[in-house]
């Protein structure tokens, strides 16, 4: 049974969510939607990351290492397969879909200061330029003194 889906107005609105990222594996870097979605998180009380087909393993991904580090607790996740139009043929192929909603965990203002807080020193504090001297007698010009 095929299933193509038709734009409807519920699915118009949930396009033009302010805290949905959608996923592509193609486009950008992994840590690019990782810190994203923590810049969403520091709007929203909860983002919800969505993938279609290969970008799935991307999204789970982001989503482990947000929760991994304490910034968010997993709230719900579902699944369903799109129907869309290929691209070449124009016939109608049933595509894997996950949407993930994650929501601020109680620690994410505080951890997400330390972050601040750790880049701003890091920033802050600049190394003395490192100089190197020889110590070959030929070098110094103190052949006779290096010998003694």
């Amino acid at each position: 049974m095929t299933m193509a889906m038709s734009p409807t107005t519920n699915d118009t609105n949930n396009n033009l969510k302010k805290n949905r990222i959608q996923v592509s594996n193609t486009k950008k870097p992994l840590f690019f939607y990782v810190n994203l979605a923590k810049r969403y998180l520091q709007q929203h009380a909860e983002i919800e990351l969505s993938a279609l087909g290969m970008a799935i393993t991307t999204v789970v991904t982001i989503a482990e290492i947000l929760k991994n580090n304490g910034f968010v607790k997993e709230k719900s996740i579902s699944t369903s397969t799109v129907g869309m139009k290929a691209q070449t043929k124009g016939r109608t192929v049933q595509k894997a879909r996950i949407e993930i909603v994650l929501e601020k965990s109680e620690k994410f203002e505080t951890l997400m200061n330390n972050v601040q807080h750790k880049a701003s020193t890091a920033k802050a504090v600049v190394p003395p330029p490192t100089t190197t001297t020889s110590k070959t007698p030929a070098a110094n010009g103190n052949a006779e003194e290096e010998k003694k």
